[in-house]
């Protein structure tokens, strides 16, 4: 398959990825378990955002220089696209999160450490779930067209349930660990696996780390597909992924407050699949500007979220007691 990624750049890759979790782990556990603030999360937001950034930065200067600029300006704005669509379809994980977190009504102190650790998994699983479709994309091309079928499809149906929280109660995971493990009932801190009456049991924390991993491995089912509409190469795909996930945690505290105030961000985000997905299907007939693709995607999201501060949603109706 062909990559613009060369032992170096990979291991440059790898490097900062591993420095940035380490020292998020450091930070985490100097702080020890705490309610994150909406300062924090914001400081934090940014940081991630930033290193993204820099490492655009940075594979545009040594890529500048060592391929014809208008190359060199391609393969950075792909990344930055990459990273924007990846950055918008997982916010709709965050919501998700959110209810997980309430349906095990995990303390506010343990929700940090759940996170950290269910996203460097997801991070896994989707790394591999990239290099198999890179390798499928390679020998066959017309699988782009399934992926772009596949994300008009997915985009249409979650236009129309925009708004219906999932039950966690029909999870497929969820439901083989309550079948397959044994669990405790309550949480005992940060541990994720106790000892009662002599027996190993996981407690409800190691659930839900499991639950965030595999959630957001459902949702890269219909995001990375979108990321090779933009990009093919594998180096491009699994880097903008990357980064686009690593803020998840900190993205999750800042937007977890607000989560019924953006009402209609899963309309908008449905609605970037069904572009993706077209943009796919016609990619051979005519191929899309990276920067209209980039526009284009901003202003579904961007004009979501407006409308969702503009049209707020309706409450529903208390009545008075004894009536009904």
């Amino acid at each position: 398959m062909h990559t613009i990624g060369t032992p170096l750049m990979w291991t440059v890759f790898t490097v900062l990825i591993l420095v940035a979790l380490a020292v998020d782990f450091l930070v985490l556990q100097r702080n020890g378990a705490h309610r994150v603030s909406t300062r924090e999360a914001l400081l934090w937001s940014i940081a991630w955002i930033a290193l993204a950034l820099l490492f655009n930065l940075g594979l545009w200067w040594y890529l500048h220089e060592t391929l014809p600029a208008p190359d060199a300006h391609r393969i950075a704005m792909e990344f930055f696209t990459g990273y924007l669509v990846e950055k918008a379809l997982a916010v709709d994980n965050i919501f998700v999160f959110l209810m997980i977190f309430g349906y095990f009504a995990v303390p506010a102190e343990q929700q940090q450490r759940a996170l950290i650790i269910g996203i460097i998994g997801a991070i896994v699983l989707r790394g591999i779930l990239i290099l198999i479709g890179a390798a499928l994309i390679a020998q066959f091309h017309w699988i782009l067209y399934v992926f772009g079928v596949f994300l008009l499809l997915t985009g249409a149906k979650m236009l129309f349930s925009a708004g219906d929280p999932p039950d966690l109660n029909d999870n497929p995971a969820l439901k083989w660990m309550r079948r397959h493990l044994r669990l405790t009932d309550r949480f005992h801190g940060n541990a994720l696996r106790v000892t009662e009456n002599g027996v190993r049991r996981f407690t409800p924390l190691f659930v839900v780390m499991a639950l965030i991993a595999v959630t957001d491995v459902i949702f890269a089912v219909d995001s990375i597909p979108a990321i090779f509409a933009i990009t093919t190469d594998p180096f491009i795909v699994l880097t903008s992924n990357v980064f686009a996930v690593l803020g998840l945690r900190a993205l999750y505290f800042l937007l977890a407050g607000m989560a019924e105030k953006f009402h209609l961000l899963g309309h908008g985000l449905a609605l970037v699949l069904i572009f993706i997905g077209s943009k796919m299907l016609i990619m051979d007939v005519y191929k899309i500007p990276i920067g209209i693709a980039l526009g284009v995607v901003a202003a579904l999201v961007g004009g979501a979220m407006l409308l969702s501060v503009l049209r707020p949603k309706k409450e529903a109706p208390v009545q008075p007691p004894g009536v009904g």
